[in-house]
């Protein structure tokens, strides 16, 4: 149908319909078809012939259509409302359409200024700088290579920031967030947790559609305790130390890969055992990494429940993403399905929205869409000092 409508519009605008048949790779008996129905339905003979009636009471005239876009032409500032009035004053005797049906009419024409939505536009956190092992842990993907057996590798590698120890380097087939988590868990219950870990902006550490740019897996960490860094995009020298790793990475353990992601793995688990006990680091005063690192004193115990002392009502995240209030449903976001949010009234019917610290944002029962605050994962998150 869109086709269609982008074909009698341009019509409409005064195009030729032999030079549009053409365009759009049709006959002219198509093209005059397509238009007589337009004419003759208005936008709903455009849809695909049924054996229902052709024509209904309520349908708009296609001259009621033409003369919501010459007043619209006329008067560009008003909106359906204003359209929808004019027409009962000019066709005292037509029944008139819906406001929504005029508001559709302008809409289809490119006529509506749409509201931009608040899209999340990464730009990065403030950057802490440590001397402590566990204080910042660094994460991210190696770029993927092909194996012998013609599948691609995805290395999930994280080191420790200030010993440069190499906790994990994991090949996985795939970069989905559910793999991630299961090395995550794995290396937290071997060497604790740590205050903060520093990633890009990409998937699985960030979603770019979600709310604040937060992921399922940043949400996990937010609830360990653990804060969040993100380095500004385009500016992989933020992480450069884990960078610097995975040049030493590609060249000792992926030339040549390895046949299939087992011989691959392999490869890796020398390539940690090396370079954690066995290769001298410059920039450690020529020691290991090893001989620098421990393990951290927070232990991993899983997730503990989230209190909200201070709000009104405790109410558990949708699957989907969205809050059940009374009859209505709040859109939040999909990252946070099965938490609990905390809501409290800070005025007549309009409602504060937190997860754990953080204040989300603000809804009203009228509406009930989510209005975000700033975003709370900043530098909020992160009160030390920046590099």
């Amino acid at each position: 149908m869109d086709e269609k409508l982008k074909f009698v519009a341009r019509l409409l605008d005064g195009e030729k319909m032999a030079e549009l048949c053409r365009e759009f790779n049709i006959s002219r008996k198509t093209g005059y078809k397509i238009f007589d129905r337009y004419k003759d339905s208005g936008l709903e003979g455009l849809n695909d012939r049924s054996r229902k009636p052709h024509r209904y009471a309520n349908q708009m005239p296609f001259q009621l259509a033409k003369t919501i876009l010459q007043i619209k032409a006329k008067k560009p500032s008003w909106g359906a409302p204003k359209i929808r009035e004019k027409l009962v004053r000019q066709y005292p005797d037509v029944h008139p359409p819906a406001t929504s049906t005029v508001h559709a009419i302008l809409d289809r024409y490119g006529l509506v200024q749409r509201r931009k939505g608040r899209r999340y536009r990464a730009q990065g956190t403030l950057l802490s700088h440590t001397n402590n092992p566990n204080d910042l842990w660094c994460a991210d993907y190696k770029g993927e290579f092909m194996l012998g057996n013609k599948k691609y590798c995805y290395p999930l590698t994280i080191t420790d920031f200030s010993s440069r120890y190499l906790l994990a380097c994991e090949g996985l087939e795939t970069t989905k967030e559910q793999y991630a988590f299961t090395v995550f868990e794995r290396i937290f219950k071997e060497f604790g947790l740590p205050k903060g870990i520093r990633t890009d902006n990409g998937i699985p550490f960030s979603c770019p559609n979600a709310l604040f740019g937060l992921s399922k897996l940043s949400v996990w960490w937010l609830r360990l305790g653990i804060d969040i860094e993100r380095i500004k995009p385009g500016n992989p020298q933020q992480n450069g130390r884990h960078e610097r790793m995975h040049l030493t990475l590609k060249k000792e353990a992926t030339k040549p890969a390895g046949e299939n992601l087992l011989q691959q793995q392999e490869k890796f688990d020398r390539f940690i055992e090396e370079y954690n006990h066995d290769r001298p680091h410059q920039a450690l005063n020529m020691k290991y990494p090893g001989e620098l690192y421990m393990p951290s004193l927070k232990k991993y115990e899983g997730l503990r429940e989230i209190d909200y002392p201070f709000h009104d009502k405790i109410i558990t995240v949708t699957h989907c993403g969205r809050i059940c209030f009374k009859t209505k449903k709040v859109s939040l976001s999909m990252v946070f399905g099965g938490q609990n949010v905390g809501i409290k009234e800070v005025y007549d019917k309009i409602w504060l929205v937190s997860f754990m610290d953080y204040d989300l944002g603000y809804f009203d029962e009228e509406t009930c869409k989510l209005e975000p605050l700033e975003n709370p994962f900043g530098p909020k998150v992160l009160p030390m000092s920046p590099v």
